[in-house]
């Protein structure tokens, strides 16, 4: 199976001024498609290439480990965002963020305290166990969850091409600002 690069649910304009035009045609129209064009060449005539690209993170190593998950990484970030984004999650997901982190507003602290210390590039996550437990995580490179039998929720990129065009060194700014576009309704259907 090739792997082909999602079409946005919103206009590369619309995320502006949080993310800019600029940033979402070149990290997720170039960057994000290297990814893909990468994965899609290192599968060819392989047993990786009739496996989800789930079960590809989750098998694979090295150089196809890395493409696939960055390829999914990216899809899974920019698939979190909508013009419209920002407020609180509810329901379920909101009983389970107030449970294991106090409240909603103490988990926001610790996931950009999270994104802000990882050194280097990489992810901050949220995600839950089998226990629907919520789980604050860091990872360099291409980290990704699924590798640790967790379901990941939501994801903030914190490689420097995610945020310098618009905030330069400023992580802490660019992840605090993502608070606005976040698409909850996306966050909760993955809890």
């Amino acid at each position: 199976m090739l792997y082909s690069l999602p079409q946005l649910p919103y206009a590369t304009d619309s995320l502006a001024p949080i993310i800019s035009k600029e940033t979402i045609e070149y990290h997720y129209g170039k960057h994000e498609k290297t990814y893909i064009d990468n994965l899609n060449n290192l599968i060819k005539g392989t047993p990786y290439e009739e496996m989800t690209l789930e079960d590809i993170i989750r098998k694979a190593t090295g150089s196809l480990f890395n493409n696939a998950a960055q390829a999914w990484n990216h899809i899974f970030y920019f698939f979190s965002f909508s013009p419209d984004g920002g407020g609180f999650p509810k329901g379920e997901l909101l009983e389970a963020i107030t449970t294991h982190f106090g409240s909603f507003e103490v988990l926001k602290k610790q996931f950009v305290k999270a994104g802000t210390t990882l050194f280097g590039s990489g992810w901050v996550w949220l995600s839950s166990d089998n226990d629907g437990k919520l789980i604050i995580s860091q990872g360099s490179n291409a980290s990704n969850p699924l590798t640790e039998g967790l379901t990941p929720l939501l994801t903030f990129d914190v490689w420097e091409h995610a945020y310098y065009l618009d905030y330069q060194n400023r992580r802490a700014d660019a992840l605090n600002a993502l608070w606005d576009i976040i698409d909850w309704d996306i966050i909760e259907s993955r809890y």
